[in-house]
């Protein structure tokens, strides 16, 4: 597990970035992960009823395979590391620095010193469009397969959790299909190859979200909760796909006989290049950055946090943990590039991801402080900590905070 986080934590600090093709199978066939929750959600749906355990041995033996396969595909990412220098592998090299923003120099000798970082890349056509071909894919790095293992890890814990926890529930069986689906969401959107993949992805998360926060629909305060998430995550997504329409187009005005890319790769690579405008980065950045206030509970779009809690407590548990909230943190780490040129992290001046970041750390723990339910203390909690990733990632501490929202995984799920 050590050797898995080390890897992870050093894909983008210091180390060239490469795309490949190559890799080994699990590596090129990681759609896997995420494949097995989904067709668990389809069967509990379909026969779950009829089963004796009422379909909650088929989502724990879902995310239990999916947790063994992401533990392989670590070991495999660790061999694919460890034995690139020895591999002819025919990359355009983009060299990034100790934030993880590429100069484009095709270098070898990174600020940290280390070897190439190779993700793997494999994607296929999804349909064709007015002369453009829309894709879907894989991208697999350090930054993948750590959270890979933390999403399959916790989410297996709070399936085995909730057989006690919701046993003798009217709606046991829906519980754990939007429990598995809600899982396959959150790894389908680590594994995106891009924008558009993320962005399916994303709303799947909002959906399930919903569904699981308002499992207990007949209170009304339970049905309000997930109708506040919903919406208030709905005025982030606005900003998404401002964000995303940006990033499309600029990346077609850089590339030459193309008319867009959804490609997050290609995107950074782009940004850090100094091939797209600063205004479109800008412009780009502010959306997410919205998206991830939202998702993410930054200050102020955070209200709906807090009322979350309203639902079964291992959902809460997978939503502070690894799924929901971090979706937004994770993001900003996947889109670097972008967001480091958009508010020009590298500068001295303050910039809008560290502000909000900061303001946000500051004003839930303030909060946290005047609660007298121990589940607000714990919402307002997750709010301070996502506040910390934020602002440690609008400062380009990019390390520290991966290894935040991985040791914050495990100590919210276990509390």
């Amino acid at each position: 597990m050590n050797n898995l986080l080390i890897a992870a934590l050093s894909a983008d600090a210091g180390l060239p970035l490469g795309i490949t093709e190559g890799g080994s199978w699990l590596l090129r066939n990681v759609w896997l992960i995420p494949l097995l929750p989904a067709l668990s959600f389809v069967l509990i749906l379909t026969f779950g009823k009829r089963l004796p355990r009422g379909g909650s041995e088929l989502g724990i033996a879902a995310v239990g395979i999916a947790f063994v396969l992401a533990l392989l595909t670590g070991i495999a990412w660790v061999d694919h590391r460890d034995n690139s220098h020895d591999r002819e592998v025919h990359v355009a090299v983009v060299q990034f620095d100790d934030h993880g923003v590429g100069h484009g120099d095709g270098s070898e000798e990174g600020h940290g010193g280390g070897h190439p970082s190779l993700a793997v890349h494999r994607t296929a056509v999804w349909f064709q469009a007015g002369g453009m071909e829309f894709t879907v894919g894989t991208l697999v790095d350090g930054l993948a397969v750590m959270m890979l293992v933390v999403v399959t890890l916790v989410s297996l814990l709070v399936h085995v959790y909730s057989t006690e926890y919701v046993h003798g529930d009217r709606r046991y069986t829906h519980y754990f299909a939007f429990l598995s689906l809600f899982s396959a969401s959150m790894l389908l959107l680590v594994v995106s190859e891009n924008t558009l993949q993320l962005l399916c992805a994303w709303e799947l998360v909002g959906v399930c979200s919903f569904v699981l926060i308002g499992h207990w629909w007949e209170e009304k305060p339970n049905s309000d909760a997930a109708l506040k998430a919903f919406l208030t995550n709905r005025v982030g997504d606005m900003g998404l796909l401002v964000g995303v329409t940006v990033l499309f187009f600029a990346a077609g005005s850089a590339l030459p006989g193309r008319f867009g890319s959804f490609s997050i790769a290609e995107t950074n690579a782009l940004a850090s290049s100094g091939m797209l405008s600063h205004t479109a980065l800008l412009v780009a950045s502010c959306g997410l950055m919205a998206a991830v206030m939202s998702k993410s509970g930054q200050f102020f779009l955070h209200t709906w946090l807090p009322d979350a809690m309203a639902g079964p407590t291992p959902v809460s548990a997978l939503i502070h943990a690894a799924t929901m909230v971090v979706a937004g943190v994770f993001m900003i780490a996947r889109m670097y590039g972008v967001f480091f040129e958009g508010f020009q992290i590298g500068g001295s001046s303050i910039n809008l991801m560290a502000f909000v970041g900061g303001l946000t750390t500051i004003v839930g723990a303030c909060l946290a402080f005047v609660q007298r339910d121990i589940k607000k203390v714990l919402a307002y909690s997750t709010i301070s900590q996502l506040g910390y990733m934020v602002m440690a990632l609008g400062v380009g501490a990019w390390t520290a905070a991966m290894f935040h929202l991985f040791t914050h995984a495990f100590f919210k799920d276990c509390l």
